[in-house]
């Protein structure tokens, strides 16, 4: 029997393990905090009631997320003159390494009963780590916030919020 024809095969397969190992440690390196310093100088320098989590899963991935946690503050004496008024938590934009090691961007919108879970999400772009950049991530939120303001300002045609 002859199998040096896999010979080819194998190297493909190990260059593909080193591959996601070396993107792997590009987001643990450098990635992951190139991210989170980001969201958290725009957090800082945009303080309307968002803030960043870095969250890590069974041991097969990680994310940084960038999430509305309380109303602005400078908005929170026009929202009492509603009582009824009350504000949604959540929405995030989301930069989530897979186990391949890229980096999946996504939008997670508020939840809500009345919204079906088809409509909670949007789906983003995947990057290779390497593409990540502080120019990248500003993209992201200027793209996260202006769904977010569709979100909470929906055309008549597409309602997402309530």
């Amino acid at each position: 029997m002859k199998i040096e024809h896999l010979e080819e095969r194998v190297i493909d397969y190990k260059n593909s393990i080193k591959t996601v190992v070396d993107k792997k440690i590009l987001w643990e390196t450098k990635t992951k905090a190139l991210i989170s310093n980001t969201l958290k100088a725009i957090c800082k320098q945009y303080d309307i009631g968002w803030k960043v989590q870095e969250l890590k899963w069974i041991g097969t991935n990680e994310a940084v997320n960038i999430t509305f946690d309380s109303f602005p503050k400078e908005l929170i004496d026009c929202t009492n003159q509603i009582p009824a008024y009350q504000f949604i938590i959540g929405g995030a934009l989301v930069f989530s390494q897979s186990y391949t090691g890229d980096v999946h961007t996504f939008i997670l919108f508020p939840y809500l009963e009345q919204i079906p879970l088809e409509s909670s999400s949007v789906e983003l772009e995947t990057y290779n780590p390497t593409d990540i950049s502080e120019k990248l991530i500003v993209e992201k939120v200027d793209e996260f916030l202006k769904e977010m303001i569709k979100w909470e300002v929906p055309t008549t045609k597409n309602k997402l919020g309530y």
